[in-house]
């Protein structure tokens, strides 16, 4: 079975960058679709982005375009969000999600399996 363990977050301030981890165990992430959501504690999850699972081909949402870049390292079984030029409105919990077999993405798909998540703050 797929397990993905996220981690990174924590809080910067704006203008600064972080990087977030969804690493797997169990099986291979190059048989995955990843994707990044906001997902704050009694609110609706946002999708943020999404990479494929073969061709690496991404989606981005329209606030994080030119920021954020997802990439995967399948040597190390990992998926990253890298942030770049973090605002404040930034300010959430991020998490991970897989879905099996996905050779494109869109964050508005269903996804299977779900990380922790992590809390990433944005202040001065």
């Amino acid at each position: 079975q797929l397990r993905i363990v996220q981690s990174g977050g924590g809080t910067v301030q704006p203008g600064g960058s972080l990087r977030l981890s969804c690493a797997a165990s169990g099986s291979s992430l190059d048989d995955y679709a990843i994707g990044w959501f906001r997902r704050a504690p009694g609110k609706d999850a946002v999708g943020v982005g999404c990479i494929a699972s073969s061709n690496d081909s991404a989606n981005y949402a329209d606030s994080v375009k030119g920021r954020f870049t997802i990439s995967r390292d399948n040597a190390k079984n990992t998926v990253y969000l890298q942030m770049n030029n973090l605002k404040a409105e930034d300010t959430d919990v991020y998490v991970c999600a897989a879905r099996y077999g996905s050779d494109r993405c869109q964050t508005w798909w269903h996804w299977e399996r779900w990380a922790q998540g992590t809390q990433v703050t944005v202040s001065s």
